[in-house]
């Protein structure tokens, strides 16, 4: 999981870049990280770095403390539970 940008002179682009998933579409499965990613590096662009810098602080304390782990980290929760750990970090 990354989180892309493509930018040009006017608009800029930020994207969660991974595979499609169809086997997990729908069942909320997916890990949100690169997506958390891609609006980390939104908010560096658009010069709020303090609000990126509280969601970096808040996944890293999430992924650190090992409890709420989506399935492909080897846990149970769903993207909503590990979304939420992640706001509740902030």
């Amino acid at each position: 999981m990354v989180g892309a940008a493509n930018l040009g002179t006017d608009i800029g682009v930020f994207e969660a870049v991974h595979g499609s998933a169809p086997d997990i579409a729908g069942k909320h499965l997916a890990n949100p990280t690169a997506l958390l990613l891609s609006a980390v590096l939104m908010l560096r662009h658009i010069d709020e770095g303090a609000a990126a810098d509280r969601i970096m602080q808040s996944l890293g304390a999430v992924l650190t403390a090992k409890t709420v782990r989506t399935r492909d980290l080897g846990g149970t929760a769903s993207t909503l539970e590990f979304a939420d750990a992640v706001c509740r970090q902030m």
